[in-house]
């Protein structure tokens, strides 16, 4: 596919990828995609991505249920930065049962959290 082509691949094959909400803007999650992880987000409609610690493409939401539908696909000016607009199916972006993962603010040298815990982990994943 041509448009694959059009993206920067680092040497590891892994570009940064950036889950931000359609309607309300609020970055999600940011993880990270390779070439068939990003051909199998255009052609699902749902975000796939690279899971490094795991080492193998990850369908988002496939043992929690909470999948994105991507609403667009933005490359940034470098073409090395992807950038989907999603709808968070079930609200939560976190495997910690929050909306985003960037739940912690810097606030007088310590890290807060800002964000409440939606739904238990432990009910979320049962393995």
């Amino acid at each position: 596919m041509e448009w694959l082509d059009q993206v920067h691949w680092p040497d590891n094959g892994l570009v940064p990828a950036i889950a931000q909400d359609a309607s309300t803007k609020r970055v999600l999650t940011l993880a990270w995609m390779n070439r068939e992880a990003l051909e199998r987000t255009f052609e699902t409609g749902e975000a796939h991505y690279w899971s490094r610690s795991r080492g193998k493409l990850w369908h988002k939401g496939e043992e929690s249920g909470h999948v994105q539908k991507v609403r667009s696909v933005r490359l940034d000016c470098d073409e090395d930065v992807v950038l989907l607009e999603v709808e968070q199916v079930g609200g939560i972006a976190c495997h910690t049962g929050r909306e985003s993962c960037f739940f912690r603010r810097l606030d007088d040298g310590q890290w807060v959290s800002t964000d409440p815990v939606l739904k238990d982990p432990r009910e979320i994943y049962r393995s």
